[in-house]
């Protein structure tokens, strides 16, 4: 491999991260506002045509199973649209990322805080280790593999309270 090739394949695994990063953010945002208006089809594009997504573990096992292909996927996010929808708040938040792209494979992992609401009421707090296999096909990169581990999940008091904010006066 020449040098030339060499610095060809590094910008690549560079850009190929971004936008790996791009498609799990973006995921993440359509998770946070699963409503009525959720663009489905966009949702379902960030997977390949035979996507897995699954819950491990014993709480996300048993709440979440498994589900194989792209459109099994989008029919049960699908659930959470339906009016009145499911979250009245939820936020996702990542941290602690690791991706490793290998040509048109790559794997990435995050920890993931989620707080949420629900329009039954009550709100929750939520930690998953997440695992997720991308695949490039024709030139964009799509999950083809997520994995969802519960840490660790707790109900809360209210998320949003109208209480003043304490600044500085």
């Amino acid at each position: 491999m020449t040098e030339l090739d060499q610095l060809l394949a590094r910008v690549d695994a560079l850009e190929s991260e971004q936008a790996i990063r791009v498609c799990m953010n973006r995921y993440m945002d359509l998770c946070d506002h699963l409503n009525p208006e959720t663009p489905l089809e966009e949702l379902g594009n960030l997977f390949t045509e035979n996507a897995r997504w699954e819950g491990k573990g014993a709480r996300y096992a048993k709440s979440f199973g498994g589900y194989e292909g792209r459109q099994a996927i989008v029919d049960m996010l699908a659930k959470y649209t339906a009016l009145p929808a499911h979250f009245t708040l939820n936020v996702h938040y990542l941290s602690s990322e690791v991706i490793k792209v290998e040509g048109d494979k790559a794997f990435g992992s995050w920890n993931m805080i989620q707080v949420s609401s629900f329009s039954a009421g009550g709100s929750h707090l939520n930690s998953a280790r997440l695992s997720v296999s991308f695949l490039r096909e024709n030139g964009v990169w799509r999950m083809a593999h997520f994995e969802t581990e519960n840490r660790f999940s707790r109900p809360v008091s209210d998320w949003n309270n109208d209480a003043a904010l304490p600044v500085p006066k």
